[in-house]
This record gives C-alpha cells, sequence and structure tokens, in this order.
C-alpha cells in the first residue's frame, strides 16, 4: 500500500480531511479537501485541492472535481460528471445566517454532464445526461439532455455532437426527399410558386407528405432563449414547416444527432416515430406548423431523454 492509499483501495492525500468511510475503489482525495462524514463517493473519482462536500451529498463513479468547488447538502452528481474549477451549487432559495431549513432543495447533475470554470447552479434544477454547462454560465433552470448553455441566465446555444446540415435555400433543395443522418428524418422541397400577386407553397399527401395528417398545431410566439419539443414518439409521425421566420429542429435517433434550419415554408422536415425532437432559436416572428399522423395521446410520448435512449437500444 502506498503512502496516502487506505484500505479499501482509495487515496487521501495527508493534508485532506476526510470524515466519511463510503468512498469507492481508485478515488483519489487531494490536499486541503474535506469531505464530511455523511457523504458517499463513488469509485475512481478525483477530488482536487480546497474542494468541501456536505453530509448529504452523493457523487457516482468516475466524477472528477477540479479545485475551489463547494457541494452542499443536496447535491447529487451522476456517474462521469466533470465540475470545473471554482463552480458554485446552491441548496436554499432563500437563505438566511442562522436558519437552517427542515430540508435543503436538491440539485441534481446527470451522468455524463459536464459544468465549467466559475458557472453557478441555483438549487432545484436539473442537468440533464451529457449536457454541457459553458464556463461563468448562471443555470436558473433544468437544462435538457446533451443541451450546451452558455450565459447569464444560462440559455441553450446548441446541443452535444448535433452536426449542422449545411443551410440551403430552397432554389438548391432537391425536388425529392433528402436524406438526413439521423434514421428515418427526411427533409422536402415543397413546391413554390410565385408571382406578382405574391407566393403559394402546396404539399401533397404521398409526394411531400408521407401520412395522412389526423391533427396539426402550431408553434408561435416563442422567447428566442426558450426551447419546444424534447420528446419522442412511440408511433406518431410528424411533418414540420416553418411558415414564417426560421427556427432549428434537433433531431436523434439514439446514435446520431443532426441540427437542421427551418428557414423557409418551402422546406418540410418529415419525423418519424422513435426520433428525439427539439425546436429552438426561434425568430421573434416565427410561425412552426407541425401536422401529425395521430390524434393527440398523452401515453404515445417518451420525455425522458434517458428512457428513450433504453428503448432505441433495446429493440437495436
Amino acid at each position: 500500500m502506498t503512502d496516502g492509499e487506505i484500505p479499501g483501495g482509495w487515496f487521501q492525500h495527508p493534508a485532506a480531511l476526510v470524515e466519511t468511510t463510503d468512498i469507492g475503489a481508485g478515488t483519489r482525495i487531494w490536499a486541503f479537501a474535506h469531505i464530511l462524514p455523511g457523504a458517499r463517493i463513488g469509485a475512481d473519482c478525483n477530488v482536487c485541492d480546497h474542494v468541501f462536500i456536505e453530509n448529504e451529498v452523493v457523487v457516482g463513479d468516475r466524477v472528477t472535481i477540479k479545485c475551489g468547488v463547494q457541494l452542499w447538502d443536496g447535491v447529487t452528481l451522476e456517474a462521469d460528471v466533470f465540475v470545473g474549477p471554482n463552480a458554485t451549487f446552491t441548496n436554499d432559495p432563500f437563505p438566511r445566517s442562522r436558519n437552517r431549513p427542515a430540508r435543503f432543495t436538491p440539485t441534481l447533475v446527470q451522468r455524463g454532464a459536464s459544468i465549467g470554470a466559475n458557472a453557478t447552479i441555483l438549487c432545484g434544477v436539473t442537468i440533464g445526461t451529457r449536457a454541457m454547462v459553458g464556463a461563468g454560465a448562471v443555470v436558473i433552470d433544468d437544462v435538457p439532455a446533451n443541451a450546451i448553455v452558455v450565459g447569464n441566465p444560462a440559455y441553450i446555444s446548441g446541443y452535444v455532437g448535433a452536426s449542422s446540415q449545411p443551410e440551403q435555400k430552397p432554389s438548391e433543395l432537391s425536388e425529392v426527399a433528402t436524406e438526413i443522418a439521423v434514421d428515418g428524418v427526411r427533409s422536402y422541397r415543397l413546391p413554390q410558386f410565385s408571382d406578382l400577386r405574391g407566393s403559394l407553397v402546396v404539399g401533397e399527401i404521398e409526394t411531400q407528405l408521407p401520412f395522412e395528417p389526423k391533427r396539426f398545431f402550431v408553434v408561435h410566439h416563442v422567447p428566442n432563449r426558450h426551447v419546444r419539443g424534447e420528446h419522442a414518439h412511440r408511433r406518431l409521425h410528424q411533418f414540420l414547416v416553418c411558415l414564417q421566420g426560421e427556427c432549428s429542429l434537433v433531431v436523434d435517433d439514439g446514435r446520431h444527432r443532426q441540427e437542421i434550419r427551418l428557414a423557409s415554408p418551402s422546406i418540410g422536415v418529415h419525423v418519424p416515430p422513435m426520433v428525439w425532437g427539439t425546436q429552438y432559436k426561434f425568430s421573434t416572428d416565427a410561425l412552426l406548423l407541425v401536422l401529425a399522423s395521430e390524434p393527440y395521446d398523452s401515453s404515445e410520448y417518451i420525455r425522458e431523454y434517458d428512457e428513450f435512449r433504453d428503448l432505441v437500444l433495446r429493440n437495436a
């Protein structure tokens, strides 16, 4: 056993104060870290200098916590999370000196997420699987899985791994369906006719629209930094057309992810079942029409990304 190695296979620097024994094998705890007796730390973690961890904290396996981070009661970091230097967590929305609440507000950072240096995480939020919080961001709302958030307050600027489709003008689009990297998703050029009286865009069932719609809805007046969608359907097909303004559509089949810019009413995108869809980056005048193959059925939605991905992998 090397100097600083503890029975059970984890390492403690001589200048660290570690009061818990619930620590997994392979974890390393460095100088001037202080961990209280109730904390639970997983295996193969790296806890850097000057980290403080309170009692009601759970840290999963393979987590990296860089210097100057404090994890207060109620914070949970799932496996493979990265927390950058001096990132700040909170656990009481209305703190008062010497006024301890009956229960601290929990914060959850889901597996594989990363939090940049000096980011501030307000209590009560969930940071989704593999999300990325930019340095200095102030997170006041939940962050979806795979989302990249920046700014104060934090807003979604992109999605991890979502390659962008080269932006095309309507005249450059093929008359037939164009394959997207995401399984089953296709973009269509809808016929457009223009003259002095204005422009007309048309679409026909079975030609551009590969299903008979049973329902439609229109998304409008979306604040620029807000996000719509964030779910998949078990059986439902959708066809999306931005009638006015522009917005971005992110599609994800559990293996590939791509961002498509909808910037013309002559561009339509077919999203089949079992594809995770998200719409964001709405212009102030955006008007998004969605045609659906079935009437509304709440049980048909998959609203948790991890559940969606598990179903995809199980059926692969």
